[in-house]
């Protein structure tokens, strides 16, 4: 099994482009069967791009957009980091504009940037001594 996080393009190009040479991942599918539709590996899970559309028969009521307001999130891509620092100073080089330097909270450092649509996309480091994974 492997988790996908579907993200609706209003231009998939420009999309799987930040995903590859800004945060460095890896397109494994792009353009296959004249599909738009295109798989980018990201660390241990993939970031699906497509275009938008109507509902369809095994959807009927959904429609597929990119976010009306970017203000306005309810669901968002967190990727967990070693070095906060660095990534911040390496994605900021590749073109990512994040919304503030890498913040302090009380069990992270974080921070927010977002992709070609809107798409919010937090990075964070955890400070816990246990890491960034849940206690066994």
């Amino acid at each position: 099994m492997v988790v996908g996080h579907f993200i609706v393009s209003a231009d998939v190009e420009v999309s799987r482009r930040f995903y590859t040479d800004v945060l460095g991942g890896k397109t494994v599918i792009s353009g296959e069967a004249n599909d738009q539709v295109t798989y980018v590996a990201l660390a241990n899970s993939w970031i699906i791009i497509n275009l938008g559309g109507g509902p369809t028969d095994d959807k009927p009521r959904v429609t597929l957009e990119t976010p009306r307001d970017p203000d306005r999130v309810s669901s968002f891509l967190n990727i967990r980091v070693a070095d906060i620092q660095a990534v911040y100073a390496e994605w900021s080089a590749r073109g990512a504009q994040f919304l503030t330097p890498p913040k302090q909270h009380a069990t992270e450092i974080r921070c927010y940037i977002r992709d070609p649509d809107g798409y919010l996309i937090e990075v964070g480091q955890t400070t816990l001594s246990r890491g960034w994974r849940p206690p066994s």
